[in-house]
């Protein structure tokens, strides 16, 4: 097993920075990243770059130059731009392993741009998040290069990474099946404990979800729920557009995903208040309440 000596990352967001650190700690690997931010020497994923020592490029065919591997970790909304960018400078027979959560249709379209370029496409998909555990998170591969890139996967630290299927799509439907749940669930705890709060029953509610879903602490599970909608809303609902997607393409009208889509962009519209929620779970559904009360006055005013 040969590990590769250059390592390019594009996109320098959450999932990004959190590969770079990882990857840094391979002294015999070279890391260079690439963010359409980049161009922005004020931009967070720049100054981001330049405080963790990563080398920058200047655009995303450098990026790639003379690299052993390629993890893409962008937006979903950017997914097949940045495979468009990178592809037709790829080198021959190097690795793209796409992290980003899209349709399997998507990946699919992604992996035949790839391959139309000389470059071994391979699909991952992410089944966890990627804090705290990094690039030790769990992933699922796919694609018919994904069995002989796994020994280097577990050679750079991908110890969680194991092989789903040998065709693109599945491992992404998995994914985004699994986001229909997950991401649902978030949504559907903030629409009801919003509720619950306005009208004081929100201690019942919560009660009685332990008989149906058991947990020892409900209240710090629906703040840690709600708190990450709050803080990744915005990526969430780009998400669950390409769930919905995957759902209405299996033939069943994606309803439950299209209204997470909504709820997640809500939510994500309303970081602020997990800042100004308190410790407890009533002080972020006030601060929450407060602020979609604000919302409100200022369309009205309008």
């Amino acid at each position: 097993m040969t590990l590769p000596s250059r390592i390019t990352l594009i996109g320098f967001g959450e999932v990004g920075q959190t590969l770079a650190s990882d990857l840094r700690r391979q002294q015999a690997v070279e890391l260079i990243a690439w963010d359409i931010q980049f161009v922005d020497p004020l931009s967070v994923p720049y100054k981001r770059a330049q405080e963790a020592g990563v080398q920058t490029a200047s655009c995303a065919s450098a990026a790639v130059a003379g690299t052993g591997l390629v993890i893409s970790a962008v937006t979903t909304a950017n997914s097949l731009a940045a495979v468009e960018s990178v592809a037709p400078a790829l080198p021959a027979k190097v690795a793209f392993l796409d992290l980003n959560s899209v349709a399997p249709s998507v990946k699919q379209h992604s992996a035949r741009t790839i391959e139309a370029h000389g470059g071994h496409y391979i699909e991952a998909a992410v089944m966890a998040p990627i804090q705290p555990h990094g690039l030790a998170t769990a992933m699922l591969l796919g694609g018919p290069h994904a069995e002989g890139f796994l020994p280097v996967a577990h050679g750079l630290g991908l110890s969680a990474a194991q092989l789903y299927s040998p065709i693109v799509g599945p491992a992404s439907a998995a994914k985004l099946c699994r986001s229909v749940i997950i991401k649902g669930l978030e949504a559907l705890l903030t629409e009801s404990l919003l509720a619950a709060r306005h009208y004081g029953v929100e201690a019942a509610v919560l009660a009685s979800l332990s008989d149906l879903l058991p947990h020892p602490d409900w209240p710090a599970q629906a703040r840690y729920m709600l708190t990450r909608s709050l803080l990744h809303g915005r990526r969430r609902s780009e998400e669950m557009r390409y769930v919905a997607q995957t759902v209405a393409e299996a033939g069943i009208d994606p309803w439950m995903s299209q209204a997470s889509v909504h709820r997640q962009a809500w939510a994500g519209a309303h970081a602020a208040a997990a800042a100004a929620g308190g410790e407890s779970l009533s002080q972020l559904l006030d601060s929450l309440l407060q602020s979609q009360s604000t919302e409100r006055s200022t369309h009205a005013d309008h």
